[in-house]
């Protein structure tokens, strides 16, 4: 368009790198794992849509603000955003929420110091089967801890899990309690306990709530996705989610938390298995390999015949791979959980554990951990890898 001040014609620059920048500064403290991601993304999307429609006339010949188009199409499909509906602030200082964790904000006096990024970086851990543990540096553990143990233990969350023999003799675990504390944090919410145990999953705090923080800020929010069986812990204010599931008679939990938030504990708190793993007095596995204790071991020492299971090798993997196609790690685990207890529930609590990770985990590229041929190897991209083919030679042996 031109603008025609007396004998002057001025013309008015193509803006749509500005609309792009806005855009990118509305979205990117939003976390995806957050309830009411969708709905800030919608209104961060309409206004960039309605930034290009000003600029359509000025920026007709430019590709960069064609492929902006066709991108934010693309988006508003894909997240099922209505055209209409509501648009976010241009500038996001205006619309800051201190309840909200962004990573922005210098959070309290956190182990290890350092200086601190940006763009907030989060990790992922997560318990389930026998248990299989991958902590928050992505390493794949099977362990005893036998007991009470604790997963996550900083400033800001406490997570404690109790597990308990699956079959008699064995050495084998599985988690029957599950204890969160969410931190009184600032205005944002006061302290909150959840426990779920094998026979009750709730949809609420132990003190009848299902939310905390006051007024409108509701920084700390529980959503039952499937009654009794799957529920999903959202703290705004720290930027955590938490899921919990109960799958037969047993739980299993995962966890997104920031970095940050995770380093932020005092040197009395080193025993968390989700941040060092488990002890190695408490590993099943050596090394990364799964290997199966010896007969003896595995079943009671009062002469009694051990248990028929009612899976062998083929079927244990067949049943597995029906919920899992990839054989990664956790189609293993799906394997050697089967053939150590018989109990098809620990199928699903594979399944589900992988599922949790699609959607909690921030870097795809490490959702799989696939075993290599050489047990207790590391691959060029540093993770740890699971030899199998032996365990399912012993057990076939044992079976």
């Amino acid at each position: 368009s031109v603008l025609r001040l007396g004998d002057c014609q001025l013309q008015t620059p193509c803006q749509i790198q500005k609309c792009t920048t806005d855009f990118v500064s509305l979205t990117s403290h939003l976390n995806s794992a957050l309830e009411g991601f969708d709905w800030e993304f919608c209104k961060a999307l309409r206004a960039y849509s309605a930034c290009t429609y000003r600029n359509s006339k000025v920026c007709r010949g430019n590709l960069v603000y064609h492929s902006a188009v066709l991108g934010i199409s693309d988006l508003m499909s894909q997240r099922n955003c209505s055209k209409d509906g509501p648009t976010s602030s241009t500038n996001p200082e205006v619309t800051h929420d201190p309840c909200s964790y962004s990573g922005y904000a210098e959070p309290k006096a956190y182990h290890g110091g350092g200086e601190k990024t940006a763009t907030p970086t989060y990790l992922f851990c997560g318990l389930f089967g026998d248990p299989h543990l991958r902590t928050f540096k992505d390493h794949f553990q099977t362990c005893k801890v036998e007991g009470a143990w604790p997963l996550i233990d900083n400033n800001y969350l406490s997570v404690q899990v109790t597990n308990v023999p699956v079959v008699p003799g064995s050495s084998a675990t599985a988690t029957n309690k599950i204890t969160i504390i969410f931190k009184s944090y600032q205005d944002c919410t006061d302290q909150k306990v959840y426990q779920a145990v094998t026979d009750d999953l709730p949809a609420a705090f132990v003190d009848g709530t299902t939310d905390g923080g006051d007024g409108n800020t509701k920084s700390l929010r529980i959503v039952e996705k499937v009654s009794g069986r799957h529920v999903e812990v959202h703290a705004r204010h720290i930027g955590t989610t938490v899921y919990v599931r109960r799958l037969g008679h047993y739980l299993t939990l995962a966890v997104r938390m920031p970095q940050e938030l995770v380093v932020a504990y005092e040197e009395s708190q080193d025993l968390q298995l989700c941040v060092n793993g488990c002890p190695s007095s408490e590993r099943i596995d050596d090394s990364g390999r799964l290997a199966l204790p010896a007969l003896g071991q595995l079943f009671p020492q009062d002469g009694a015949a051990p248990p028929q299971s009612v899976y062998t090798l083929d079927t244990a993997t067949t049943k597995c791979h029906e919920k899992m196609l990839v054989k990664d790690i956790y189609f293993y685990s799906c394997v050697f959980d089967l053939l150590t207890t018989g109990d098809a529930n620990f199928t699903a609590a594979a399944h589900s554990a992988l599922q949790d990770v699609e959607a909690l985990h921030p870097r795809k590229e490490h959702w799989h951990i696939f075993p290599n041929s050489k047990a207790g190897s590391v691959d060029k991209r540093g993770k740890f890898l699971v030899s199998f083919g032996l365990v399912c030679l012993k057990i076939a042996l044992f079976l």
